[in-house]
């Protein structure tokens, strides 16, 4: 089993595992009503370049040739124009051209954006194993603080993320729930 970057042909299992991830949160960003049409959505954001679900914003960890976990991570001061082609598609969709999506991502933090694995590999360590990922790819890039949102209610997740060094430091509201903002600093 290997971590690496994800690829245009990780589409379908990244789709169907970012929405285990971000839940309702995936209706909210793709405008779409139903589950098969936000997968659809969501894989043609992570075929395309430049948005928050781009395959290159994301590693996944495979076994037996198919992604069964993956994390989606970027810098914040990259935030605004990755949520920009998703903002388009919002606005082109509903014709509302008001339309925002909240901001999730600090400036000076690489922000891990959402993590998934399959219910099936669950309880093997290949969560820990994805965040190491994302950090050590931060330290690689230069950057000296990660940062990730979990939901309030979430205790499991909240709990492996103060174990492995994250600290939560300010409430914020995503898709109108509340999520600890949680970061921890980095060493290179």
């Amino acid at each position: 089993m290997t971590i690496k970057l994800s690829t245009t042909h990780h589409a379908t299992p990244v789709a169907e595992l970012i929405m285990l991830a971000i839940q309702d949160i995936g209706y909210q960003l793709t405008g779409e009503k139903n589950e098969a049409d936000v997968l659809s959505q969501l894989e043609r954001f992570i075929v395309a370049e430049g948005n928050r679900f781009s395959h290159s914003c994301i590693l996944v960890k495979e076994a037996e040739g198919r992604p069964i976990g993956m994390i989606l991570c970027y810098h914040g001061s990259d935030a605004a124009k990755l949520y920009e082609p998703i903002v388009e598609h919002l606005r082109e969709k509903t014709g509302d051209l008001g339309i925002a999506i909240d901001q999730e991502a600090d400036e000076d933090e690489y922000y891990i954006d959402a993590i998934a694995v399959d219910p099936n590999f669950q309880g093997q360590g290949i969560a820990k194993q994805l965040i190491a990922a994302a950090e050590q790819q931060a330290i690689e890039s230069g950057y000296d603080k990660i940062a990730l949102n979990v939901d309030q209610t979430n205790e499991g997740a909240h709990s492996l993320y103060r174990k492995l060094g994250y600290v939560a430091d300010k409430t914020i509201t995503i898709h109108h729930k509340p999520y600890w903002h949680m970061v921890k600093p980095l060493n290179s």
